[in-house]
């Protein structure tokens, strides 16, 4: 037992002191701390992140500010900390440091273990800056002054928590089984985040005496949900008083005879809401929330899920030694593209018109190499993506020209890091100027995919809306341009690969971020602005890297 205790404390502390020591870890844990001030605005401010019904939110006592956090970071964390935790693991057994770790008396299980509490060790770094930033906000808000650490604790301890241990879990299988460690799975966890969330919300039942569900959404949204709107007394009487005050003003308007007097009847409970909710001039009503008396059920929810995650981290022992035998052999054994070799004779055709110059002809190698190792289901989605940009209607012309982005999103995401993962910028970089030729043909390329791939879009809107076929290829370039400077900041390519999984989510859902047909001119504007910002930042990264490894 010692032995096993000494091991897994052993892996646990390489792992802490190789992510703590680059400024980058730094720079994330801070940068999702910060993120408490946004979620904690002032009374006078003009929107809600935590609140019941429309209006109603508890005072800035302890008990509030740590609800109110856990309630925001438990979704927060369980999908930006999966991309920020990932790649322990598959780095340990495509290093071949797992040969080495087997050869000791260090169990699997123990192994296995140290990694899920390194990745609990990342969250809990996280939750302890944005606790203290909550705690400043408490005293700078002075709403409520008294400080209780226990209630401010608690709430990021029962709804956090478990939803942390099962992401760190995932974490751990996705690194493990082979095909889900690249960017295939990182998409897949998108996906499949998205879903539980969809899931866990349709459990909330806001019917009067309602019971809470059991074990309740493995985020812990829909069990405090329950808590707040049916066991608050406080959140109840100030909602009934707004429904009364809306009935008052709509029997005057009545009287006056401008409007029909509506006359509200509540069936149903108001529900918690957790997000940007706009007040629209509105001021919020603020209840009391000192202390939140936690039932029974809802223990026993949480303990579910934190049962669930170590059951599902345990369970990837048996496959341990399967999947590590497969790192690092599976790309020479069979080189990906493989079955589609006849693409060499066509590529040679269209790309011989660039081989005439140092840069073109390294440019003709970049876009071999890079379209010769597609799968070959590559090419057929990338063909329906087309047809979907051609023949659509509107949403569905916007949906495949983001579809068509995210099936190159490996391409520009890894793009400038090929000589960090291959480990040959010692090689590559000994010929005279290709360290500057090499950025800029890396820039037109991924800038020239980019725009490739939404060509039969461009082609549509160039009839039907010219200023959407502009704005379609401006945004082109600023994805592949962000692209290429967060690969060169982080030095990863999950950071740029979780931005774009969001931004194509909420633009398929309405957002201007990707949408260049809802407002062509002011989505060209957003990424035209930060289109010189992004190559900047590219520069900088660059020349610092470069600098790094001579």
């Amino acid at each position: 037992m010692n032995a096993t205790l000494r091991a897994t404390a052993a892996i646990l502390r390489a792992d802490l002191l190789q992510r703590v020591r680059t400024p980058r870890f730094w720079i994330v844990v801070f940068a999702l701390g910060a993120f408490m001030w946004w979620c904690l605005p002032p009374a006078d401010a003009d929107y809600l992140t935590v609140s019941v019904g429309e209006h109603v939110r508890g005072r800035y006592s302890s008990a509030w500010i740590g609800l109110s956090m856990a309630l925001i970071y438990s979704p927060l964390l369980s999908l930006a900390g999966f991309y920020l935790v990932r790649g322990t693991v598959a780095r340990d057994l495509e290093t071949r440091t797992w040969q080495l770790l087997v050869a000791t008396t260090m169990s699997r299980h123990a192994y296995l273990v140290a990694k899920w509490l390194s990745h609990l060790a990342v969250f809990a770094a996280t939750l302890l800056v944005g606790l203290g930033v909550a705690l400043a906000l408490q005293l700078l808000r002075a709403e409520d002054l008294h400080i209780d650490l226990v209630e401010l604790v608690k709430p990021v301890l029962l709804i956090t928590l478990p939803a942390l241990a099962l992401t760190a879990a995932l974490a751990v299988w996705f690194d493990l089984v082979p095909w889900l460690r690249r960017s295939a799975g990182n998409v897949l966890f998108f996906v499949v985040f998205i879903v539980l969330i969809s899931v866990g919300v349709s459990q909330a039942n806001r019917a009067p005496g309602a019971p809470p569900p059991f074990p309740g959404d493995f985020q812990g949204l829909v069990s405090a949900e329950y808590d707040v709107t049916h066991r608050w007394p406080a959140a109840r009487s100030a909602l009934e008083q707004i429904t009364r005050d809306r009935a008052g003003l709509a029997a005057k308007a009545q009287s006056a005879g401008t409007q029909r007097a509506e006359t509200a009847h509540e069936d149903a409970t108001p529900g918690l809401s957790v997000g940007t909710q706009p007040l629209e001039g509105t001021p919020p009503v603020l209840a009391e929330w000192s202390h939140w008396n936690v039932r029974a059920s809802l223990l026993a929810g949480r303990a579910f899920w934190l049962a669930l995650a170590f059951v599902l981290l345990l369970s990837a022992t048996p496959f341990l030694d399967r999947f590590a035998a497969r790192a690092g052999t599976a790309s020479v054994a069979r080189p990906r593209g493989a079955s589609l070799r006849w693409l060499d004779s066509v590529f040679d055709r269209l790309l011989a018109p660039l081989q005439r110059g140092t840069a073109g002809t390294l440019l003709a190698a970049e876009l071999r190499l890079t379209l010769r190792s597609r799968r070959w289901w590559w090419w057929p989605g990338m063909a329906i993506a087309g047809i979907v940009q051609l023949a659509a209607p509107d949403q569905g012309l916007v949906a495949g020209i983001i579809a068509a982005w995210l099936l190159c999103m490996d391409v520009f995401s890894r793009l400038v890091l090929r000589e960090h993962e291959t480990r040959t910028a010692a090689l590559v970089f000994t010929a005279a100027g290709m360290r500057s030729t090499l950025l800029w043909t890396r820039i037109a390329m991924a800038t020239g995919l980019a725009c490739a791939v939404v060509l039969p879009a461009v082609l549509r809107l160039a009839v039907q809306h010219p200023s959407a076929a502009v704005a379609t290829l401006v945004v082109a370039m600023s994805v592949a341009l962000w692209a290429l400077a967060l690969g060169a900041v982080f030095r990863n390519p999950r950071p740029f690969e979780l931005c774009l999984l969001v931004a194509g989510y909420i633009s398929v859902q309405g957002a201007l971020v990707l949408d260049t047909l809802a407002a062509p001119m002011t989505t060209l504007a957003w990424h035209a602005a930060s289109i010189p910002v992004a190559v900047a930042v590219l520069l900088s990264a660059w020349r610092q890297g470069l600098a790094a490894r001579a």
